[in-house]
């Protein structure tokens, strides 16, 4: 099937999207796949969460989707074996007056993607692309979800959760009506639980009754260890394997794949 590109997003911030985004590829990384970011949100924390300092961030997704470079040449090793990334950097807030006017302003992401048949990493072939995208609907976040084959929802378990969701599947189902039509709904990750806290088993309950199989049997806990990592440029997994937050990124990297393999094998 080649690599597989799925597109974290939610347009609302602070839901676990970056978080998610790394741990996620370097769980994948652990068992054998080998992982890109590409990191198309101006504010760069997935490359920092990945080690990537502002300084070694030459070449950028800004790069790749102006026409500058190939994924291949944008591509840095991160501290994670098995995971590479194509950076982001404050350009990409100038992105769409860059590329407005040209027809094919939606797809440069998802022809970028398409010309990487020499990209690799550690020599092995890319099997997964994860996009982490800004927490926005604007042009970035558009090309995001033209190039993938599924999204993965990142979901906090609070109040309004559900009425995010809504917007945000309404918008997914536009982009596969009107600009991808494979793209769909990979699976949605609740993040954030608190076991403390009644609401987050309320909201847990609501989201599973509306959605159904489409939510992940797994749950990430809201976790201190997976705030702090980022601070060191580390994934959760490398800062402290055994906390609870990492635990649970593994077992979601299982589920994700298991998901994969059953869509390859219909």
């Amino acid at each position: 099937m080649g690599a597989r590109i799925l597109t974290l997003a939610n347009q609302k911030g602070g839901v676990g999207k970056t978080t998610t985004a790394i741990n996620l590829a370097t769980a994948l990384a652990a068992v054998g796949e080998r992982v890109l970011i590409v990191d198309v949100d101006p504010q760069g924390n997935a490359s920092t969460g990945m080690g990537i300092s502002r300084q070694a961030r030459d070449v950028s997704a800004y790069d790749v989707l102006v026409g500058e470079a190939r994924v291949a040449e944008a591509m840095v090793p991160s501290t994670v074996p098995g995971v590479s990334l194509v950076v982001s950097t404050m350009d990409l807030l100038g992105v769409e007056m860059s590329i407005a006017a040209d027809q094919d302003r939606a797809y440069r992401l998802h022809a970028a993607l398409s010309d990487m048949a020499d990209a690799t990493i550690d020599g092995q072939p890319i099997t997964y692309v994860l996009i982490d995208c800004p927490p926005s609907l604007n042009l970035l976040t558009i090309n995001a979800l033209a190039a993938a084959d599924a999204v993965l929802v990142p979901l906090q378990c609070e109040f309004f959760a559900l009425e995010g969701l809504s917007q945000l599947l309404q918008t997914i189902e536009q982009i596969r009506t009107t600009l991808n039509g494979r793209l769909h709904v990979q699976g949605i990750v609740m993040t954030m639980f608190d076991r403390r806290n009644n609401l987050s088993d309320q909201v847990l309950h609501d989201v599973r009754s509306e959605m159904g199989d489409l939510v992940y049997n797994t749950v990430i806990p809201r976790n201190v260890r997976l705030s702090e990592a980022p601070s060191y440029g580390k994934p959760a997994l490398l800062y402290d394997l055994k906390c609870a937050g990492s635990q649970a990124y593994l077992k979601l990297a299982t589920e994700v794949i298991r998901r994969e393999r059953r869509l390859s094998a219909a």
